[in-house]
């Protein structure tokens, strides 16, 4: 997936239908010449609406959209004829997807499921025709009621990446590496600091024709959590993952410090993400031998962990195993 491509933020200006005037009209006829009220009602205003769609991986159709209207209802008429609803405008979001109040910043909504609707913006009620107000003591009333005004704003529209697995470590981990050589993905791959700058996500296929989704999230740095480096930006993408595989390079200076560095980032950001399953993972460990991999064994932390080799291919199959068992624990 290209970087251009990936949007996982978008503002945009809403707003639901106006609801349609009732009618004041008084009945007509030849011969009759005191005819009663028959004002019809006025339609109800279209809703703005989002609805998941699991074949959408990004906010990108919905970039340029800068304001999404819906229809207005439409006026009542003579003989208690109704005016027609607005319609409803549905806007379709990849799961994963949750909407803001720009103003408020208050969370309103998520979308998880394919096929999932959820009405953002609600349209006015149709105002009520002059017939509605016939009484004993008023015959023939002249009034009736206006429709109910739309409801507009401007709302964020935010992308969390849905995935089984997120893979959790500093730039150069192996992670994009790891990816590709577990799935058909095909990461942005190099030896310098953030050469992933989209979460990129692949279908791993496990025993039995089964499968996972593992996401890998661009690396994090020391701070992440106040906006440095990649920062917020694709912290918030960890939160949707099931579990978290934590990736650390053999040839870091302290494997245990390094998780503990980034373990911290995410406390910082958000501490329910504590709560997820942990793996560890040491990376190209094709350069370690038995009794270096032993000693470094000594100092781990108290989690599964695991030494791997994207490279050479050592125990990723393990790897995979020790996934599934985690993701149904």
């Amino acid at each position: 997936m290209a970087s251009s491509n990936f949007v996982d933020y978008v503002k945009i200006f809403f707003r639901s239908g106006k609801g349609g005037a009732g009618s004041s009209h008084l009945h007509r006829e030849k011969f009759v010449s005191m005819g009663g009220p028959d004002g019809g009602d006025g339609g109800k205003g279209g809703h703005i609406i989002l609805k998941g769609n699991s074949q959408l991986w990004t906010l990108l159709h919905l970039k340029y959209q800068k304001h999404i209207y819906a229809e207005n209802g439409q006026s009542g008429g003579a003989s208690r004829s109704f005016g027609s609803d607005g319609k409803n405008v549905y806007v379709e979001v990849p799961l994963g997807t949750i909407a803001k109040d720009e103003e408020t910043k208050e969370t309103l909504c998520e979308i998880t499921k394919d096929g999932q609707e959820i009405i953002l913006l609600k349209g006015g009620r149709g105002g009520l025709g002059n017939a509605h107000f016939k009484t004993s003591t008023n015959r023939t009333p002249r009034y009736s009621q206006p429709g109910e005004d739309s409801i507009e704003g401007f709302f964020i529209l935010e992308l969390k990446v849905l995935a089984d697995v997120g893979l959790v470590g500093f730039p150069n981990a192996g992670k994009s590496t790891l990816l590709s050589v577990l799935s058909a993905a095909k990461p942005k791959i190099a030896d310098y600091a953030f050469t992933t700058l989209v979460p990129n996500l692949g279908m791993v296929s496990y025993r039995d024709n089964r499968s996972f989704v593992m996401a890998d999230i661009p690396g994090i740095i020391e701070g992440a959590h106040e906006g440095k480096g990649l920062g917020l930006r694709f912290l918030r993408h960890i939160e949707r993952n099931s579990m978290l595989l934590f990736v650390v390079p053999a040839d870091s200076d302290n494997i245990h410090n390094e998780y503990k560095t980034l373990l911290n980032e995410l406390q910082k950001y958000n501490p329910e993400l504590l709560d997820k399953n942990r793996i560890l993972a040491i990376s190209k460990s094709d350069m370690l031998d038995e009794e270096l991999i032993e000693e470094i064994k000594q100092d781990l932390p108290k989690i599964p962990n695991i030494f791997i080799s994207s490279l050479t291919k050592i125990k990723l199959q393990e790897l995979k195993d020790l996934i599934w068992k985690e993701i149904n624990r």
